[in-house]
């Protein structure tokens, strides 16, 4: 997707969130993220905006740490919140395109990979306040979500951080029946190696609507269809988590 179209996602997606949070409440459980309530979603998604704020504004072109979570609570939470996705959008839509500082994944440019990773941060959390809420949440467009299922399995699944792995060399597909996008996913004792398209035979391809495939690589949902060998769906689901540290 073109770094305009994620930009006006990100905003849109950060408003969203702290409309769901409110309304949740602040001490509601987030079944998406178990042992967190909404506060602790809040806490988690502003401090990572501020996060990548700082290393952008300040140019740090070597990894920065977090500045920890805020002691807040309630509406002051909240506004704490709302100030730091605004500050990210304000800076990110106003860093020069040739943006020199760290980033942790490859990308077109540093400007590139934080306003797609933000973009993205920002709607899996905004899920996990909808669910806390307890309606259905918004719709992810299609084309959004094939986006970040290309940045999950082509670059954090490409780490060396990556748990998917498996003793014997395995293929995982996973197809996008409504965009037609499809990655194979070659899994080993090393990280998996992910590749745009159909390249030969898969022990497993999880396949259904991009939005829905999306949430259940990042463990929102369940798949919405498995077909071959279900272990490796079942392998995903417990080694693929990403966690802050």
């Amino acid at each position: 997707m073109e770094t305009g179209e994620l930009m006006r996602s990100l905003d849109a997606e950060g408003r969203l969130l702290a409309d769901a949070a409110r309304e949740a409440g602040f001490d509601a459980e987030v079944p998406t993220c178990p042992g967190w309530q909404i506060s602790d979603l809040l806490r988690h998604t502003g401090m990572v905006h501020r996060w990548a704020t700082t290393l952008v504004a300040e140019g740090h072109t070597s990894y920065h740490p977090d500045g920890g979570l805020p002691d807040l609570y309630g509406e002051l939470l909240l506004a704490w919140f709302r100030d730091g996705h605004a500050r990210l959008v304000d800076t990110l839509s106003t860093a020069p395109a040739d943006l020199e500082c760290w980033a942790f994944m490859p990308a077109p440019s540093p400007l590139a990979f934080w306003v797609r990773r933000q973009a993205h941060e920002t709607t899996i959390h905004r899920v996990d306040a909808e669910t806390a809420r307890g309606n259905t949440p918004t719709t992810i467009a299609a084309g959004f979500a094939a986006d970040g299922i290309d940045e999950l399995l082509r670059g954090f699944h490409a780490r060396s951080k990556s748990r998917v792995r498996t003793d014997a060399p395995r293929t995982l597909r996973v197809r996008a029946t409504d965009t037609g996008a499809v990655w194979t996913v070659r899994l080993s004792a090393d990280a998996p190696v992910t590749e745009r398209g159909e390249s030969g035979d898969a022990d497993c391809e999880l396949a259904g609507p991009a939005a829905r495939l999306y949430l259940a690589l990042w463990n929102r949902l369940p798949f919405p269809d498995i077909t071959g060998d279900p272990e490796l769906a079942a392998l995903w689901r417990e080694r693929s988590g990403i966690t802050w540290s």
